[in-house]
Protein backbone atom coordinates (compact mmCIF):
# COMPACT_ATOMS: atom_id res chain seq x y z
CA UNK A 1 0.00 0.00 0.00
CA UNK A 2 2.98 2.32 0.94
CA UNK A 3 4.20 1.29 -2.35
CA UNK A 4 1.47 2.52 -4.43
CA UNK A 5 0.91 6.09 -2.07
CA UNK A 6 4.68 6.79 -3.31
CA UNK A 7 3.94 5.68 -7.19
CA UNK A 8 0.75 7.65 -7.37
CA UNK A 9 2.97 10.91 -5.33
CA UNK A 10 5.58 10.37 -7.84
CA UNK A 11 3.60 10.23 -10.88
CA UNK A 12 1.81 13.47 -10.06
CA UNK A 13 4.90 14.93 -9.42
CA UNK A 14 5.89 14.33 -12.88
CA UNK A 15 2.79 14.84 -14.24
CA UNK A 16 2.88 18.54 -12.62
CA UNK A 17 6.51 19.25 -13.86
CA UNK A 18 5.60 18.40 -17.23
CA UNK A 19 2.25 20.20 -17.89
CA UNK A 20 3.41 23.41 -15.76
CA UNK A 21 2.61 26.74 -18.20
CA UNK A 22 5.29 28.96 -17.30
CA UNK A 23 5.32 32.18 -18.28
CA UNK A 24 7.71 31.97 -21.36
CA UNK A 25 4.76 30.30 -23.18
CA UNK A 26 2.38 32.15 -22.32
CA UNK A 27 4.63 35.40 -24.03
CA UNK A 28 2.81 34.60 -27.38
CA UNK A 29 -0.38 35.17 -28.28
CA UNK A 30 -0.65 32.30 -29.63
CA UNK A 31 -2.01 30.67 -26.52
CA UNK A 32 -5.36 32.26 -26.66
CA UNK A 33 -5.44 32.69 -30.29
CA UNK A 34 -3.77 30.11 -32.17
CA UNK A 35 -4.85 31.12 -35.54
CA UNK A 36 -4.53 34.35 -37.37
CA UNK A 37 -6.73 35.82 -40.05
CA UNK A 38 -5.91 35.96 -43.70
CA UNK A 39 -4.76 39.61 -43.74
CA UNK A 40 -2.16 39.05 -40.93
CA UNK A 41 -1.29 35.51 -42.07
CA UNK A 42 0.50 36.92 -45.55
CA UNK A 43 1.51 40.34 -44.01
CA UNK A 44 5.41 39.16 -44.27
CA UNK A 45 4.63 38.52 -48.31
CA UNK A 46 4.48 41.22 -50.71
CA UNK A 47 2.39 40.04 -53.06
CA UNK A 48 2.72 43.15 -55.22
CA UNK A 49 7.09 42.18 -55.56
CA UNK A 50 6.00 38.64 -56.25
CA UNK A 51 3.72 39.82 -58.92
CA UNK A 52 5.81 42.55 -60.26
CA UNK A 53 8.53 40.06 -60.86
CA UNK A 54 6.58 37.59 -62.62
CA UNK A 55 5.08 40.46 -65.31
CA UNK A 56 8.80 41.37 -65.79
CA UNK A 57 9.75 38.00 -66.20
CA UNK A 58 6.58 37.55 -68.93
CA UNK A 59 8.16 41.11 -71.02
CA UNK A 60 11.48 39.74 -71.17
CA UNK A 61 10.20 36.86 -72.82
CA UNK A 62 8.39 38.84 -75.12
CA UNK A 63 10.74 41.17 -76.10
CA UNK A 64 13.85 38.97 -76.68
CA UNK A 65 16.78 40.46 -78.67
CA UNK A 66 17.07 40.30 -82.05
CA UNK A 67 20.24 38.25 -82.28
CA UNK A 68 18.36 35.88 -79.47
CA UNK A 69 15.49 35.26 -81.78
CA UNK A 70 18.19 34.36 -84.51
CA UNK A 71 19.97 32.12 -81.92
CA UNK A 72 16.82 30.04 -80.88
CA UNK A 73 15.71 29.84 -84.74
CA UNK A 74 19.24 28.52 -84.86
CA UNK A 75 19.45 26.03 -82.43
CA UNK A 76 16.20 24.55 -83.75
CA UNK A 77 17.54 23.78 -86.81
CA UNK A 78 20.14 21.26 -86.45
CA UNK A 79 22.53 21.74 -89.57
CA UNK A 80 22.22 25.73 -88.44
CA UNK A 81 23.54 24.13 -85.03
CA UNK A 82 26.08 22.24 -86.38
CA UNK A 83 27.37 25.65 -88.67
CA UNK A 84 27.17 27.62 -85.55
CA UNK A 85 29.80 25.27 -83.37
CA UNK A 86 32.11 25.99 -86.20
CA UNK A 87 31.64 29.80 -87.06
CA UNK A 88 29.29 31.06 -84.71
CA UNK A 89 25.59 32.03 -84.76
CA UNK A 90 25.31 35.35 -86.54
CA UNK A 91 26.99 33.21 -89.41
CA UNK A 92 25.11 29.94 -89.44
CA UNK A 93 21.88 32.49 -89.32
CA UNK A 94 23.46 34.65 -92.33
CA UNK A 95 24.00 31.41 -93.89
CA UNK A 96 20.55 29.41 -93.16
CA UNK A 97 18.41 31.85 -93.28
CA UNK A 98 19.68 35.57 -94.02
CA UNK A 99 18.92 34.82 -97.60
CA UNK A 100 14.91 34.29 -96.94
CA UNK A 101 14.20 37.67 -97.09
CA UNK A 102 10.35 37.85 -97.92
CA UNK A 103 8.24 40.97 -98.68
Amino acid sequence: MRALVILTLLAALVIAATCYESHESMESHEYLNPFLNRRRANDFIQADTRLRAITQERIRERSKAPQEHQRELCEDYYPCEMYAFRHGYAAAYKHYFGRRRTK
